[in-house]
Formats: structure tokens, C-alpha cells, sequence
């Protein structure tokens, strides 16, 4: 099912346990001082950084990194953090942690952690293979990522086995009658009830708001006065509770490619079938304007358009051979189609997939699509899609029935044919869920905190440009500094326009940021 990044992911030391005693609601007694004891303990614990190993199958699976190109070695670690910050005397978690130390030693400012969206997406093992994106930044930052609670080795939530999840995201996710609609709807409480059994423990602490704190006592124990942060996508969402929660706590922090964080699911999911249908406009048009070198028949984007409704409506009525024995469905084309367009890079190979499926051959659209859900090569799934609906369905208090979502399929069908569906019966993603939810929208608020740059892509598929000036919006007022990329694709740090990576370099680096409304192209 489809899910939304609101949808691939870190400030001194009394001040904080100050906080989070607030948090507690404590009174002055002896139950004060233990609690408060068990926060100074987790504060001051010594982290043991280790060579890393491969990537667990939760997190992806792979190899160990490599070290950077400048040779520097990664270094993981774990760091231990209440299960539940009401109770901080009780259960702790270990949270899965890497770094690579600054190049520069003398010059350090510090650690500067990335969350790279989801939500549930591995930091551990994202960074590695991002990391040359980032070696400016390197030169005087350790770069730190990890993995969220409930996501990859830490407390990873499970749900169903990989056979089950191959059905699960194979079924048709665009119900046509009522009988299908129930198959949809057992499905959802069969994944939910998967999800209680294996993880029922952990669900309900597994929000963004929890995260966030994580984030403060991960800067306490990695030694910044500061949180230096880069958050991506889910990332930029909570980077925006932690600096409401911390405002005090903030250092230098990026946002890029936003959530809108002043949206319903409802908007949210409209605001990304928008954002889809513009991606997909815009790969026809370039394929159009290539002329004879597109693949795909049709003289308009419009026309192109019109044959991947037809190609989507084939495959609903009848799957084609996909890899191996797994045949490629509409709601698998759907995904895959979506994947390609988070990065202008992938458009040669949507069009190929697009023009293979079209012959009958739906192997490069199936990759595709496991990408999108986690699958490898091997036939495992990593706990992406279990994270993101535990942490989605955790933090959003809204609960759509099949009704609801049937009543909003015209709005959504007619700003995108082709993704409008699909995201709104994906609004029932959470409806079966064990564990309620907590709000509407986050409250990103932050009086008093350092400048925020944020900065927002036009052509975004999956966090609309708008995003970027809500927020700034939400932050407040002096708090939040918007930087726009007209370009594609889903983040522009990553994307390679020199303009961008400029700005945030001398923002992270000198503390200079650009004037307020600065447009990169």
C-alpha cells in the first residue's frame, strides 16, 4: 500500500534532562531522583565504536562499507535509549548508530546527523554509499546517521515474512467492487495483526516525537553542545518536532525536499498525487521533445500519458511475466513507475521499463517496485514498509474507512489519473492499525531557535515544493530560511546543482546563510 513520507532519515547536558524530566511530569520526590539518575546515566554512557559489520537484513542486507574516499573508516556503534520516556528508570532499547570522524580534526565543529526520510529508511546503511555526496561537509563534521527506533537493528518492528509481504504488495491496491475491497481490507488487518503479534511491544514508541528525543540525548552522548543536523524528506519532518520540543538545542540545521507539515493525511496524500502527476508530465515531455530517440509511442505527454492508463489497465485485468516466477501487477507497475520518478536520473529507466512492459515483459517496472518496498534480490525485505507504517500509523491520528477513501477517489483521480487512486485507497493504510494515533499534523513550532534553511524542490514528486514555505512558516517567525531549486527529483543537496550544495556548505560550514527567497536553477 502506498504510504506518505509525512510519506528514505540529531543539542547542554542539564538543560536537556531538564527537558526531559519536564516530559516525565515528575514531582519532587524520590521517585524524582531515580528518574533523574537514570537520565544522567544514559547521558553520560560511553559509546563502543566498532568496525562495522554488513548491513542486517533489516537494514537492506549488503557488505560492510567501504571506507571514504579520503580514506577515513566507518565506525558503528549502539546507544541505549529509554523504550518509553514517561518511564525513563525502565526499559531501554539500543538504537544502531555510524559515523565517519571529520577529516580535519582541529578544525571539527562537531557531528552532523542525517535522517534520510521514510519514515523507516536505515540510516546505518544509507549513509555509506551517500556519504561522497557529502566530503565538503566531511572536512569538519563526523557524519552520523542512524537507525530510528523501530527501524532496521533498532528494535526493528516485523510484520509479516517475506512470502507474505510478496502477496501484500502484489494485491490490488485499487479495489474495482465490493469483493475486492474486502479482500483489500483483510489484507490491512492481516498485516496489522502481524505487526501487533511480532512487535506489539514496541508499537506504541515508535513515533516521530520519540525519535526526536533520541536525537537530543544522542547529541549529549556523542559530546555536541548543539544538534548539527541534515534531514531529508521524513527527515525534514522530524528535524522540525525536534526543534520544537529543543529550540534552544538547535545549531546549524538543513531541510531538504520538505514535509509539509501544516497537512491532514488527506492533503498530504493529494499534495503527493500532484506532485507524482507534474514528475510524470514532465518525463513525457522530455520524452517527447527527444523526438524519435523515445521509446514510448505517442506525439504528446498527454499521449503517453493515455498509454500508461492503458498499460496500468491491462495489468489489472491481467498480470504479466515479471522475474523469476513473480508476475509484475497494476499496483506493482503503479509503485515502480512512482520509484523512478523520485530522481531525474532514473527517467532512461522508466522509459525502458515502460516500453518493455508495454511488450510484455514487466521485469525492469518489478525492480522497480521492490526497490520502492524494500525487496532484494535474494527475495528478502528489509523492514522499510513495516517501519513506515508503524511510524506513520503511531503518529497520525486519522483513521479512514473504505467508505471515506471510496468517497475521495473523483478529487484524487482527477489531479492524477494515474496516482490518484493509488494514494487514496492508500488513506485506509492506517485503519486496521492496533495502536492509536497521536495528531493531526506535527506542531513544528520553534520560538527562539537558529536559523532553519530549507530548501524545496519545484518538481518534487513525493514532498511537494510547497512544502518548503509551509514550513518555513511553521517554524516561525526568523526561524526558518527558504531556498528554492527549480529541478527535479526528490532533494536537491543529492541532486548535484552546484547552487545548492554551495548555500548549504557555507551555511554548515561558516554559519553564513543565504538571503531569505535565494533561487538556484
Amino acid at each position: 500500500m502506498p504510504t506518505t513520507s509525512s510519506g528514505l532519515r540529531a543539542a547542554a547536558l542539564a538543560a536537556s534532562v531538564a527537558v526531559l524530566l519536564a516530559t516525565v511530569g515528575c514531582s519532587g520526590n524520590d521517585d524524582q531522583a531515580e528518574d533523574t539518575d537514570k537520565a544522567e546515566d544514559l547521558t553520560s554512557q560511553q559509546l563502543d565504536w566498532q568496525k562495522c559489520p554488513a548491513p542486517s537484513a533489516a537494514e537492506g542486507g549488503g557488505t560492510p562499507p567501504s571506507p571514504l574516499p579520503d580514506g577515513v573508516a566507518w565506525e558503528c556503534s549502539f546507544m541505549d535509549v529509554p523504550l518509553d520516556y514517561d518511564k525513563p528508570d525502565g526499559k531501554t532499547i539500543e538504537l544502531a548508530l555510524i559515523r565517519a570522524r571529520a577529516r580535519n580534526a582541529d578544525k571539527r565543529i562537531g557531528s552532523l546527523i542525517f535522517n534520510f526520510g521514510g519514515p523507516g529508511g536505515s540510516g546505518v546503511s544509507t549513509l555509506p554509499p551517500a556519504a561522497a555526496d557529502y566530503g565538503t561537509l566531511h572536512t569538519r563534521y563526523d557524519l552520523v546517521s542512524f537507525d530510528p527506533r523501530g527501524v532496521g537493528r533498532s528494535a526493528g518492528v516485523e510484520c509479516e515474512d517475506d512470502k507474505q509481504l510478496d502477496v501484500f504488495f502484489a494485491q490490488d491496491a485499487t479495489p474495482d467492487d465490493a469483493a475486492e475491497e474486502r479482500t483489500l481490507t483483510d489484507s490491512l488487518k492481516s498485516f496489522a495483526d502481524a505487526c501487533e503479534t511480532n512487535s506489539g511491544n514496541e508499537l506504541p514508541y515508535v513515533g516521530t516525537t520519540n525519535a526526536a528525543r533520541d536525537m537530543d540525548l544522542m547529541r549529549q552522548v556523542l559530546g555536541d553542545d548543539k544538534l548539527y543536523y541534515f534531514g531529508i524528506s521524513y527527515g525534514t519532518e522530524l528535524g522540525g518536532v525536534y526543534a520544537h520540543l529543543y529550540p534552544k538545542n538547535v545549531g546549524r540545521a538543513v531541510f531538504d525536499a520538505v514535509v509539509n507539515p501544516t497537512q491532514t493525511s488527506e492533503q498530504g496524500s493529494l499534495g503527493q498525487a500532484k506532485g507524482f502527476q507534474l514528475a510524470l508530465t514532465n518525463f513525457a515531455k522530455d520524452c517527447v521533445d527527444r523526438g524519435d530517440e523515445c521509446l514510448l509511442p505517442g506525439s504528446t505527454p498527454q499521449e503517453i500519458q493515455n498509454e500508461i492508463i492503458a498499460l496500468l489497465t491491462k495489468l489489472d485485468a491481467a498480470p504479466i511475466p515479471g522475474i523469476g516466477d513473480r508476475d509484475l501487477t497494476q499496483s506493482q507497475a503503479t509503485s515502480g513507475i512512482a520509484q523512478a520518478l523520485y530522481s531525474k536520473e532514473y527517467w532512461e529507466v522508466l522509459e525502458q521499463g515502460l516500453d518493455e512492459a508495454d511488450g510484455g515483459n514487466g521485469a525492469l517496472l518489478l525492480a522497480l517496485s521492490d526497490a520502492m518496498n524494500g525487496r532484494n534480490q535474494n527475495g528478502q525485505y528489509s523492514n522499510l514498509q513495516a517501519a513506515n507504517a508503524a511510524i506513520n500509523c503511531v503518529d497520525s491520528k486519522e483513521r479512514y474507512t473504505m467508505a471515506q477513501a471510496k468517497a475521495r477517489l473523483p478529487e484524487f483521480s482527477r489531479v492524477s489519473p494515474v496516482f490518484g487512486p493509488w494514494l487514496a485507497w492508500g488513506l485506509t493504510s492506517c485503519t486496521e492499525w492496533p495502536v492509536p494515533g497521536v495528531w493531526t499534523h506535527p506542531d513544528v513550532s520553534a520560538p527562539g531557535a537558529a536559523p532553519i534553511l530549507v530548501v524545496g524542490t519545484t518538481g518534487d514528486p513525493a514532498t511537494p515544493y510547497a512544502g518548503a514555505k509551509a514550513m518555513v512558516a511553521a517554524l516561525g517567525k526568523g526561524v526558518g530560511i527558504e531556498l528554492t531549486y527549480r529541478g527535479e527529483g526528490h532533494g536537491a543537496y543529492n541532486g548535484g546543482n552546484k547552487c545548492v550544495q554551495q548555500a548549504v556548505n557555507k551555511y554548515l560550514l561558516e554559519g553564513k546563510a543565504p538571503a531569505a527567497g535565494t533561487v538556484c536553477q
